[in-house]
């Protein structure tokens, strides 16, 4: 039998600003930097953003495997795994720099896998980018080329829905349900074997109907009411299931995926206020993903004036939910009590980290642009008594290196599907009107 032939990986800057641990992906195979990645590592040394993590912690690890030998030949990454190696530049191909004059640090890196690929012909050599177009001017070059691919969703189209349509229900099931205790054996429904932890169903029997939750752990089908929250009543059963796990102090980790005017935010807003007594604070952050790729530098004014934008969204489901109630009543002062005391605080994501996540009713808005190692550092900081909600429309990115099957929204519903401490709900039908549901779908 033929010995496997080890590939070579050149891996990009962006594949590490987007997971310090990826040369433990990469198995039994060889992985080349770029001397140009070190340098653009080195300009994100410093600060506090995830991607200065990164930076920090990858050259970390390159520094426990430091010695000449990274420089000549390479080191073991370690057990199992293959060899690491930074790679200096060499003199410019004179066919490569037809098409590629320039010595940006693209085209850097893409030389160095160029320059591999005429010297190892025998060996896959193979650059690994989330730049999609340097990944076409490799392959454009004759070079293999992919995405750092390993926490991308495998299918879009089997994403859990959290949601789903059970027929021919029997009467009498239905009828349980409407009398106390509201809640039946889940094995007597059709199905029952699949059903997944905090699911949520609307069971039917002809013209007959019913919300239910499964409840993993008392193995029961339980009906869900179409209870309002601070104001916010769902307008239909996607809306009424996305309540009802916001507002279940049971569930600690929630999800609400879908597009633009489906309600997630303000429902997610609307529920904390109404749970607002059994946590400390009500925190609403989501990130900064300057559009165009454009720092906050770009933009005028003070440090607020420049973050405002951002967070106008957030005030404005706020004050949705405000204007429910007559400026006289309790319920709409008790928000603006809420900000001055800091028991509601809207920030940008970046300014929550260092802040104690104890007993905090957490939603993180637009999570669809952070990237799966982001999602983890967030919940993983989780103290007691804290519930994180994850809002956000997966096939509408901001993100540069990110898209609908490797943002940190879809990795969460595809990972966390199944365990008995988390729900997610899909929300189909736009709220907002009938002129934004048709823009919606057809622009």
């Amino acid at each position: 039998m033929a010995a496997k032939v080890k590939k070579i990986f050149v891996i990009d800057t962006n594949v590490i600003l987007h997971d310090s641990s990826c040369l433990n992906k990469f198995e039994e195979h060889d992985v080349v930097i770029p001397i140009a990645v070190l340098e653009e590592l080195d300009q994100f040394k410093k600060g506090n953003e995830s991607l200065n993590f990164h930076a920090r912690e990858f050259v970390r690890t390159l520094d426990t495997l430091s010695g000449d030998k990274l420089f000549n030949g390479g080191v073991k990454i370690g057990r199992g795994l293959g060899n690491i190696s930074i790679r200096l530049d060499e003199e410019i191909d004179r066919e490569f720099a037809l098409s590629f004059p320039s010595t940006t640090p693209d085209h850097r890196i893409l030389h160095c896998a160029f320059g591999l690929n005429r010297k190892h012909p025998k060996r896959p050599v193979i650059l690994v980018s989330k730049d999609v177009n340097l990944r076409m001017k490799a392959k454009g070059v004759g070079l293999m080329a992919q995405d750092f691919v390993n926490d991308m969703v495998k299918d879009l189209d089997t994403l859990y829905e959290g949601r789903r349509v059970i027929e021919d229900v029997e009467d009498s099931l239905i009828d349980a349900l409407y009398q106390p205790p509201y809640e039946i054996a889940a094995e007597r429904f059709p199905l029952s074997d699949s059903y997944q932890p905090n699911e949520f169903f609307i069971l039917r029997c002809g013209k007959k109907s019913a919300l239910g939750t499964y409840d993993a752990m008392s193995g029961l089908m339980k009906r869900v009411d179409k209870m309002p929250s601070y104001g916010i009543t769902p307008r239909n059963s996607e809306q009424t299931f996305a309540l009802d796990a916001l507002t279940n102090p049971d569930i600690p980790l929630v999800s609400v995926s879908g597009k633009a005017g489906t309600g997630k935010t303000l429902l997610a807003l609307a529920a904390a206020l109404e749970k607002r007594k059994l946590y400390r604070q009500v925190y609403l952050a989501r990130p900064v993903v300057p559009l165009s790729n454009k720092d906050l530098g770009y933009l005028p004014g003070d440090i607020q004036s420049k973050l405002d934008p951002y967070m106008q969204p957030l005030f404005d489901n706020l004050g949705v939910i405000q204007n429910q109630f007559a400026e006289s009543d309790v319920k709409h002062r008790r928000i603006q009590e809420m900000l001055k005391e800091e028991k509601l605080v809207i920030s940008p994501l970046s300014y929550i980290r260092g802040r104690s996540l104890v007993n905090i009713y957490f939603i993180v808005d637009e999570a669809q642009n952070l990237t799966p190692h982001e999602v983890k550092t967030i919940i993983t900081r989780a103290g007691e008594g804290t519930k994180f909600v994850f809002t956000g429309d997966i096939h509408q990115i901001d993100h540069p290196y990110l898209d609908s099957r490797s943002n940190g929204l879809s990795y969460l519903i595809d990972r966390m599907r199944g365990q008995k401490l988390y729900a997610h709900v899909t929300l189909e039908k736009g709220e907002r009107s009938d002129l934004a549901e048709l823009a919606s779908d057809l622009l």
